[in-house]
């Protein structure tokens, strides 16, 4: 099981977003884009699930091309993007929001228990974080083949945060989140694929420990008392 983009191209009117990007997300795993804003971290989500046309290159999913398969129509043969933004129904309640993916909801009050009694409250009364854990578990009833998730932990307390990436590591699918920095629960584990973007093109892809050891290894380069690097600042 696995879904990937091959040199992929996105435009947004007259700027490319995405610059032949190629890249793999095997399942079951964890699979990580990382980069700063404007580094196309979150176009290539949105064309893996999509919401946004490529205007080169491919998606491809279990060996079958579809890109040109509409995002509704990749939801539902298995495919479940959380966005950064408007992930939940803000006018129905949590109770409602869960019903709308399945009826029973002991996997999702399992996972957050903390959405236990906020089941009658209008999901629009919800603080951030309390939005993403009620978001996520809409996406862990949904039991999907492939998992897109936008900035996961997003407004979540550090031991709530942890606990959204072991579930998400647990899952039986191909998981792909797309985060500005590599949580510290990812750092050096095992199996844990990164790709990491600049300005819409791959500057690294590797398991995340090797990631750690190479940032290691510049660091001690640049001795204790040397700034630090400074990359391409974000665009747009």
């Amino acid at each position: 099981m696995t879904i990937s983009l091959r040199h992929a191209r996105v435009r947004y009117g007259p700027l490319e977003a995405l610059h032949g990007v190629t890249l793999a997300a095997p399942g079951p795993g964890l699979t990580v884009l990382l980069g700063r804003n404007g580094s196309g971290r979150t176009t290539a989500l949105r064309a893996l699930a999509g919401t946004v046309p490529l205007s080169g290159g491919a998606v491809v999913w279990d060996g079958a091309d579809v890109s040109r398969m509409p995002a509704y129509e990749r939801a539902r043969r298995g495919l479940c993007l959380v966005p950064e933004r408007q992930a939940v129904f803000a006018s129905l309640t949590v109770r409602e929001n869960l019903d709308l993916t399945a009826r029973e909801h002991e996997v999702a009050l399992e996972a957050y228990p903390q959405l236990g009694p906020l089941l009658g409250r209008r999901a629009g009364t919800l603080s951030g974080g309390e939005q993403r854990m009620l978001a996520l578990a809409r996406a862990l009833l949904a039991r999907a083949r492939v998992v897109l998730v936008d900035e996961p932990a997003q407004g979540m307390s550090p031991a709530v945060a942890a606990r959204t990436y072991e579930l998400l590591a647990g899952l039986d699918a191909c998981v792909v989140v797309a985060e500005q920095r590599l949580p510290p629960g990812l750092q050096g584990r095992p199996g844990v694929l990164v790709y990491e973007l600049r300005r819409g093109a791959v500057v690294f892809s590797g398991e995340a420990a090797e990631l750690e050891r190479r940032r290691e290894a510049g660091r001690t380069r640049r001795g204790p008392g040397a700034a630090p690097r400074r990359g391409p600042g974000p665009r747009g």
